[in-house]
């Protein structure tokens, strides 16, 4: 994988859409666990019906775009995103489960190893992160253990479990790094469209083949995956692959992390789950952890001359015009 080209200053719009990502991520666990049905069939729904609202946008404003990703140098760009929707798929399709087999604390601990996962693909693609980023990835991943109070099981069930919670957070990472990738050239709308359909067409596959049932769920949790598709999936998960034009992937992925504490509030007050003894010092640590890492890579970045890039405009607007092969990059 190529090294990502350097990135525009942040501005206080990116800054508002990754507050806006972390608020809307923290909503999925909770609705995760209050609706009654399959996590694969709620991760389809959520991926597919995000697919069907974006869709008409990119079709009618992103047309040209689209047509661009399967043509000439754009089908690297295309690969891209087709590549992070499997790698979307395998996340869901791995750690979802995962909160099942083991404890919900422990796939939460084992799967903010994400940022962990995401330092090493930057060093993969020759990219030094420095010293006080990878202390600041340490502490929010011990803070995030602590936050969420994991206790690791000893049945073969609970192993299971904790071995597919770290495969998640490795797909998790793959999937920003490609949509770190993509979102260097081509716009949130057209790499969210592409990414998530693919990302559902996988999962529609997989509760196909194990029998998963799709349909027949009650009104609470249609309401439920609405609500995640409103909320984690367009909100969320599409705000963080907008930002990831102007910050870092393992930015990104550290910043994630603060979906546990949001998660544990919410969960508290809606579903009285209440905070273990340790969420206070955890969050502490967890906060001290992103804030190294977000002020060591600024410092990095500064001492890097970037190079021109364009002004971005809202992250789902269309005052952009479609990107055409050897154009320069179109983010909205």
């Amino acid at each position: 994988m190529p090294t990502v080209p350097h990135r525009p200053p942040l501005d206080v719009l990116t800054v508002g859409a990754l507050a806006l990502a972390v608020a809307s991520v923290s909503s999925s666990a909770p609705l995760v666990a209050f609706a009654a049905a399959s996590a694969l069939a709620v991760a389809f729904w959520r991926t597919a019906l995000s697919a069907v609202v974006l869709g008409p946008v990119a079709l009618t404003r992103r047309r040209a775009e689209l047509r661009a990703l399967t043509v000439g140098p754009g089908r690297r760009e295309g690969l891209y995103c087709v590549l992070a929707g499997v790698a979307l798929a395998a996340h869901f399709a791995t750690w979802m489960p995962s909160a099942q087999l083991t404890s919900v604390a422990a796939a939460t601990a084992l799967g903010a190893t994400q940022p962990v996962w995401q330092g090493l693909i930057a060093r993969w693609q020759g990219r030094r992160l420095p010293s006080a980023v990878w202390a600041g990835i340490a502490v929010a991943v011990l803070g995030a253990a602590l936050a969420t109070g994991a206790d690791f099981g000893v049945s073969g069930r609970a192993f299971a479990g904790d071995l597919l919670a770290v495969v998640g957070g490795l797909f998790a990472a793959v999937y920003t790094a490609f949509g770190e990738r993509a979102r260097a050239s081509i716009s949130t709308t057209t790499y969210t469209t592409v990414c998530y359909g693919v990302c559902a067409l996988v999962l529609l596959v997989v509760c196909l083949l194990g029998g998963v049932r799709l349909h027949g769920f009650d009104g609470p949790t249609w309401l439920a995956i609405l609500g995640l598709v409103a909320g984690a999936q367009l909100l969320g998960h599409s705000m963080f692959n907008y930002a990831l034009h102007r910050v870092s992937a393992t930015t990104v992925s550290v910043l994630i992390l603060l979906e546990a504490p949001g998660a544990a509030l919410i969960g508290w007050v809606w579903l009285d789950q209440l905070p273990r003894p340790l969420a206070l010092p955890g969050l502490a640590l967890l906060l001290a952890g992103v804030a190294v890492v977000v002020l060591g890579g600024a410092r990095a970045g500064r001492r890097v001359t970037p190079v021109a890039a364009p002004a971005d405009p809202t992250p789902l607007g269309d005052a952009a015009q479609a990107r055409r092969p050897g154009d320069a990059p179109a983010p909205d």
